[in-house]
């Protein structure tokens, strides 16, 4: 009787192990280090190939930043997004040039994987490191970066387009959209905190100039003083003009995105709609001073990594791309 009870106890810690085991596969698989022994320097190279850009061309610091982000809401993060570089002509004109030189530098760093690991990383995670390298090259924050994804053979343009939050969406949708992908209201208003760096055509936002509601009126929840300011730079209908998303410190990666979004210069509605949720407007309010960088990168990077965990191809799924713009 004694044997049986060990026999079934035992058993049940086996069930359980396994249990975990599963749910740990269901996340993802991913795991940090995962190159260690089949290409121990890979993180070094990715590393080499942004830190040499960014130095010279901090503007790519953002593009980059945002190629994860798409990625990750498209399909899931597995390098698709990166096919859309090697498309035709028509879609490639629907691609601002900034993310154009991106994809360059990513097979840039991609190549360079290949002459030291053929055959070895993919370029999701490429993307994936890329991402939190070009954040440390603005001295911003720095985390670990799991890795173990494999690379998507499907990309599409026009699904991109669709199933990408637009820079209107209010509170609603963005929550909504979220959470479809696993991700909290936290997670949505840290990540909005990436809008530090970069820039934005007049097109994403001028409808909150000059005709918010269909009457040439101007949005109630930007400042007035803000929305003159930017009537200076973005006439109606200009389709070119490039605005500072976070006027003055778009190529430092800090906490100040909070600071003009707690002042209502948040440059999008989805900026705005943050005010409109108790939880993401209390996020906002206590990042607005600068003791509030140190929680706000820790934060960044844990929320950096669920999204990173979203619809990863691990194991034998998918395949690893030679090279990211074309599938083997």
């Amino acid at each position: 009787m004694a044997t049986s009870k060990i026999f079934s106890y035992l058993f049940l810690q086996l069930t359980f192990i396994l249990v975990v085991l599963d749910l740990a596969n269901a996340q993802g698989g991913l795991n940090v280090g995962f190159y260690a022994k089949s290409c121990p320097k890979a993180e070094d190279i990715v590393k080499k190939v942004i830190f040499q850009t960014i130095s010279t061309t901090p503007s790519l610091a953002a593009p980059l930043l945002r190629m994860h982000f798409h990625d990750c809401f498209v399909r899931g993060c597995e390098g698709s997004i990166l096919l859309n570089s090697s498309t035709n002509q028509a879609e490639k004109d629907a691609i601002p040039n900034q993310s154009l030189r991106g994809f360059q530098i990513i097979d840039k760093a991609k190549s360079a994987l290949e002459k030291a690991c053929p055959g070895v990383v993919s370029c999701a995670d490429v993307l994936a490191i890329t991402a939190r390298d070009v954040v440390s090259a603005l001295n911003g924050a720095h985390w670990n970066v799991e890795t173990g994804r494999r690379d998507g053979r499907v990309s599409n343009i026009t699904e991109a387009l669709m199933n990408l939050l637009p820079p209107t969406a209010n509170i609603t949708i963005l929550k909504a959209g979220f959470a479809r992908k696993g991700l909290s209201a936290k997670d949505l208003v840290v990540l909005s905190g990436g809008h530090t760096i970069g820039t934005s055509h007049c097109t994403a936002f001028s409808n909150r100039l000059y005709n918010f509601t269909g009457k040439g009126d101007t949005d109630p929840t930007l400042d007035p003083n803000y929305i003159a300011r930017l009537k200076l730079k973005c006439k109606p209908n200009d389709q070119k003009t490039l605005v500072e998303m976070d006027p003055g410190s778009f190529k430092t990666f800090d906490q100040t995105y909070f600071t003009l979004v707690s002042k209502r210069r948040g440059l999008f509605q989805s900026d705005a709609a943050l005010l409109d949720d108790s939880e993401t407007k209390a996020y906002v309010q206590s990042h607005v001073a600068a003791v509030g960088k140190s929680s706000f990168f820790k934060d960044f990077g844990v929320s950096m990594v669920n999204m990173g965990r979203i619809g990863v191809l691990t194991g034998n799924a998918g395949e690893i791309r030679k090279v990211c713009s074309k599938i083997n």
